[in-house]
């Protein structure tokens, strides 16, 4: 159940931390120098290679990024969604192409949920992810939103056991999911004979098949889950599955919202060095007054924006009873302003702007595709309504 909006409780703070400040120059310093837009954009012409499998190892083994939100029992940094949320900011600036958000946040998230009831079942796979040696994905559809009823594309029965030391066969279909081909572990909400639960699936095992996906941002692929008497492992019982899944889908939608304002920031950073650096009638473009306007326009948008990205991260890290508020918010929010910064951005490049070799055609996509991640901001603009209690919402 949704807690409501509490007024009188402390505001998170929104400030970074010295130690936060160099995680983001070091993954800013990394990043820069392997992922830059040119290198994002070569991989694109080579789709059968989407992510950038070295790149990963030294973001999720070498820096152990993947465990940032692993308590340290199982191997883990031990952090909040705060750092994980800071790391998401600074992936989007660089549409770094790999299974972050998926593994590191959507995973991670739902199997920690699961430790109340099956911390011994799940401890060997989150230490596997917080060292880096396996990625992970919650199958549920990029497409499907955190108020959607619990999926029933998926069905099963339980062949061993009871409760979540059992197995289980599910048999079903789950498309557009999130690094779907890239996960070696699936955490699938399925209806286990007939009541929801959330089971753990090795896609490697038999019946597991996934297809890779024809989507717009190329940087970020969905596949298609299908599993045909696939074996699985029970997470969690019928009561909380339903819960799990919610705070999970919930985590993710707060901190996309990271990336989104990372991925906008970039944009609107390469347009307003375009309008410094490209003359016309003997002077800058952007010092026409129209431009300037424009240009001011983004930047108050931003400024909004990121407000809003930090305070969904900081209520999640502090489990504060705003956060599934704040993260309707940040969802609606973000994502119009990182559209409208992408498409902005575009237009004041001019004609060099909507060619192939430039980069704002990827920010366009890359935001294009999020604002439509896990609900439309329509439909976070309606759970907002209901979550603040507006009238006739």
């Amino acid at each position: 159940m949704t807690t409501p909006h509490v007024a009188d409780q402390p505001i998170p703070s929104l400030i970074h931390s010295d130690v936060e400040d160099d995680l983001r120059a070091t993954l800013r310093a990394v990043l820069g120098e392997r992922s830059s837009w040119q290198k994002v954009l070569a991989r694109l012409d080579t789709p059968e290679q989407p992510y950038d499998d070295d790149l990963w190892k030294t973001l999720a083994q070498d820096l152990g990024l993947a465990g940032l939100l692993i308590p340290e029992r199982f191997g883990g940094a031990g952090a909040t969604e705060r750092e994980a949320a800071l790391v998401l900011e600074e992936l989007g600036r660089f549409l770094t192409p790999v299974p972050y958000l998926a593994s590191a946040v959507l995973a991670t998230t739902a199997l920690l949920s699961c430790c109340p009831w099956a911390e011994s079942d799940v401890a060997g796979d989150l230490a596997a992810l917080a060292d880096g040696s396996t990625t992970a994905t919650l199958a549920v559809s990029a497409h499907r939103a955190p108020t959607a009823a619990f999926p029933d594309t998926v069905t099963g029965v339980r062949t061993r056991g009871a409760g979540t030391g059992g197995t289980a066969m599910l048999t079903g279909t789950v498309p557009h999911v999130l690094a779907a081909d890239r996960a070696e572990l699936l955490i699938v909400p399925a209806l286990l004979d007939g009541a929801p639960h959330l089971l753990l699936v090795r896609s490697t095992d038999p019946g597991v098949s996934v297809t890779r996906e024809t989507c717009l941002d190329a940087t970020r692929p969905l596949g298609t889950v299908v599993l045909k008497d696939a074996e699985a492992r029970p997470l969690t019982g019928q009561n909380v599955a339903v819960a799990v899944l919610r705070h999970a889908v919930d985590t993710g939608v707060a901190l996309l919202a990271s990336e989104q304002l990372g991925a906008a920031e970039a944009a609107f950073e390469a347009a307003v060095d375009y309008l410094r650096t490209r003359h016309q009638f003997g002077r800058p473009i952007g010092s026409f007054q129209a431009l300037r306007h424009r240009a001011a326009d983004l930047w108050s948008e931003l400024a909004a924006a990121r407000g809003t990205a930090r305070y969904a991260a900081a209520c999640a890290a502090e489990d504060s009873a705003d956060f599934p508020l704040s993260a309707a918010l940040a969802a609606a929010h973000v994502g119009d302003i990182a559209v409208r910064v992408a498409e902005e951005s575009l237009h004041l490049h001019g004609g060099i702007g909507f060619t192939w070799e430039h980069p704002a055609h990827l920010y366009v996509k890359r935001a294009m595709s999020s604002a439509l991640m896990f609900g439309s901001p329509d439909q976070h603009y309606a759970e907002l309504a209901r979550l603040a209690d507006i009238p006739g919402a």
